[in-house]
């Protein structure tokens, strides 16, 4: 639960959603469970109550209009220059900020809310919020969760040849040869959400600026979606009542 009061900054929430994906091609309004998928993403932002506008930035008119049946702003549609698939996010964070400003349309902080994490709660977003603003000296949050696949098991090929990816490992107990229980707590970044200072992306020209803090999602809320593969395993786990998705309605 969030208890808003005057003193507290503004935030907007930007969505992201090109029209050119490529593993799971439309994938931000193919269907899921009956809906489209950025579906759940703003019912969510909208649900959590901490937004002053939730703005989805595309490129491409149907999943604008899909997004405003949606209940979310498109006041301006992204330039197809920064709108590639190896466009970095502060080019379109960047601009959506601008554009906002431009329109007398200020906002203190901003948060980034993938759509291909549909199973995101609104009590996720409050957490997250909770969090940001509870804490002192900080540019900026990241969802992060617990290795699965631990980087010290990983590795680089040469050749004919393989070395460790992480050469930190002791030489009496290689982290490669060790079981997962034994090996240092490592956290990898999901899509499930950013928070950060909209001066740090204004000034700093970055999306996370230095001081980051880490928000570990639980379960499926950081579950990702960007292949075929990951499709079907989310729909597996909303059909068989596994997962819940944040009611889009």
């Amino acid at each position: 639960m969030v208890t808003k009061d005057s003193t507290d900054p503004s935030i907007v929430a930007l969505i992201p959603a090109r029209g050119g994906s490529k593993r799971v091609p439309r994938k931000n309004i193919r269907p899921l469970a009956g809906h489209p998928l950025i579906a759940y993403t703003i019912s969510a932002a909208r649900r959590s109550g901490i937004f002053s506008a939730v703005v989805v930035s595309t490129d491409d008119e149907e999943i604008a209009e899909a997004a405003r049946s949606r209940g979310a702003e498109v006041p301006f549609m992204r330039p197809a220059g920064i709108a590639g698939e190896k466009s970095p996010d502060i080019e379109w964070v960047d601009h959506a900020l601008r554009n906002l400003a431009a329109n007398g349309r200020h906002f203190d902080c901003f948060s980034i809310l993938r759509p291909t994490s549909p199973c995101r709660q609104p009590e996720t977003i409050q957490r997250a919020w909770n969090a940001f603003r509870s804490e002192d000296g900080i540019d900026s949050l990241r969802a992060v969760e617990k290795c699965a696949q631990h980087p010290g098991k990983m590795w680089v090929i040469r050749g004919n040849r393989m070395l460790p990816l992480l050469p930190l490992s002791p030489e009496e107990q290689p982290w490669h040869s060790s079981q997962y229980q034994a090996l240092p707590e490592v956290y990898v970044q999901n899509a499930s959400l950013e928070i950060a200072w909209t001066r740090i992306a204004l000034e700093q020209k970055t999306i996370a600026g230095n001081v980051i803090l880490p928000f570990l999602t639980t379960e499926a809320e950081g579950l990702d979606v960007n292949t075929e593969y990951d499709w079907n395993y989310v729909e597996h786990l909303v059909n068989t009542g596994v997962v819940t998705l944040p009611d889009p309605v």
